[in-house]
């Protein structure tokens, strides 16, 4: 009896040890394996997370679409078209889910959301004239994004936006001759913009509307001394009457031609000078991108 158990627990340990490679290789395997629904790591331009200026916020919603490699973005038949995917916060989760296929893809984003898109080669975009109150500002971005070459992966699907539009920042400094302080509640005009456009989802490229008209932009106030708005990227190669300033019953206006670029922001500086008909502009530099 003795050597009869002595040769059980031989073979029974044999046993027990391939029972655990086999499920630890099963383990090993199944952790390899890549998951087959598409996730989403969505970065704000500039930022590492809308347009409040330099963030997403909770319940904000981009809308994605997914071709194959080098293909073009379509109304319809393209491997996605035109999901939503919401912000909670912390997390982007698609309205529907986006599964894994073999091959390899190029994933386009863009921002706000629009659940009914009529053209994807002359989307209408635009941008307020009431930008100094309410949402007016921050409704007038526009972002998109494009991630080519992009295949089944465990890791979440990179998509770091970019504005589409332009941006002026506007600085009032003394000028010669003026004297006190500079007003803290003046209002500041950008006149003789084409306000309404069209943007090519591929490209992300936005082009003014060509029989829209001109119309005046009231900017949003920063704070010291400073205003901003968002323009919608065009050329003025004319001298026209630009930036006003209305401050204390007083206008101060100046002409100018002016190019605003796709994506860049404006700095420029407006000097307030004793006589209104003196007023003068610092184009202070650009930036490609802003918070």
């Amino acid at each position: 009896m003795k050597s009869m158990k002595y040769l059980l627990n031989i073979f029974v340990l044999p046993a027990i040890a391939l029972c655990l490679f086999g499920c630890q290789s099963d383990e090993e395997e199944n952790s390899s394996q890549v998951e087959d629904v598409m996730t989403f790591d969505i970065s704000f331009p500039g930022a590492a997370t809308r347009a409040t200026n330099t963030s997403f916020e909770p319940n904000d919603r981009v809308g994605v679409f997914v071709t194959g490699n080098k293909q073009a973005v379509e109304i319809a038949g393209n491997y996605v078209s035109n999901v939503a995917v919401d912000f909670n916060g912390t997390t982007w989760t698609p309205a529907i889910p986006i599964y894994w296929n073999n091959g390899t893809y190029d994933v386009f984003g863009y921002f706000p959301y629009n659940p009914s898109i009529q053209s994807v080669t002359d989307y209408p975009v635009g941008v307020a004239t009431e930008q100094n109150t309410g949402t007016g500002y921050a409704d007038s971005d526009f972002l998109w994004v494009k991630k080519a070459n992009v295949s089944a992966s465990n890791e979440p699907v990179s998509l770091q936006f970019g504005h589409r539009m332009s941006r002026i920042v506007i600085q009032l400094v003394k000028g010669d001759g003026y004297e006190g302080e500079l007003p803290e509640d003046a209002e500041v005009y950008i006149h003789n913009l084409v306000t309404e456009g069209t943007v090519d989802l591929n490209a992300g490229v936005v082009t003014r509307g060509k029989y829209a008209t001109a119309k005046t932009i009231h900017a949003r106030s920063l704070g010291n001394h400073c205003y901003t708005a968002i323009v919608l990227p065009q050329r003025l190669d004319n001298r026209v009457p630009l930036v006003e300033v209305i401050s204390y019953g007083v206008s101060y206006l100046y002409e100018s031609r002016f190019i605003f670029k796709q994506g860049v922001q404006h700095n420029v500086q407006l000097a307030l000078s004793q006589n209104p008909d003196e007023i003068k502009i610092k184009v202070g530099g650009e930036i490609v991108g802003w918070d």
